[in-house]
């Protein structure tokens, strides 16, 4: 683990980075300092809020043990050579079922002044009571693609992820 960087907390009153409806205070801050994470949403979010705030210590306690990677400090810590700032977080979906848990998300952060999103699907296990963070999977992107039109010009369409996607947006384009 790299060695310690200073934390940037923002003022308790002020919205809660991880964009949740709820003061810092009412919302992440509370699972920062140590209560306990109720749902694996809650966990995320919370996740989320370290990386903004720089809380390597927070992020290494929730990862799981058994998929932790070595911690280096995050890559917004003062002096760190990638400098980003997350700008937001969207949960799209939580599922949980017993002690297991997944987390649909996407973050979006500039990179180096590069805008970015992450799209993950997160999986999440609680053991005695406590959730952590386990690994994640990344959906396939849509991506877009420019072609020709009738007309002359161009036309943006998403590419499908799937044959089946594919072909249900054929069938629609000719009805």
């Amino acid at each position: 683990m790299s060695k310690a960087v200073a934390r940037t907390v923002p003022p308790v009153d002020s919205p809660c980075p991880c964009s949740s409806a709820l003061a810092y205070r009412d919302c992440c801050e509370r699972i920062h300092a140590g209560a306990p994470a109720t749902t694996a949403e809650a966990l995320m979010r919370a996740r989320y809020s370290a990386y903004v705030v720089g809380d390597e210590a927070f992020i290494a306690a929730t990862w799981h043990p058994t998929t932790r990677p070595p911690m280096t400090a995050p890559d917004n810590a003062p002096g760190a050579p990638a400098q980003t700032r997350w700008l937001g977080l969207d949960i799209k979906r939580h599922a949980a079922d017993g002690d297991t848990a997944t987390v649909e998300f996407v973050a979006r952060f500039k990179l180096n002044g590069r805008a970015g999103r992450l799209h993950e699907i997160s999986r999440f296990m609680r053991e005695a009571g406590a959730w952590s963070y386990v690994d994640g999977s990344f959906p396939a992107a849509r991506t877009l693609q420019v072609t020709p039109d009738r007309t002359g010009g161009n036309k943006k369409t998403a590419m499908a992820e799937s044959k089946a996607e594919t072909k249900a947006e054929t069938k629609a384009e000719t009805q």
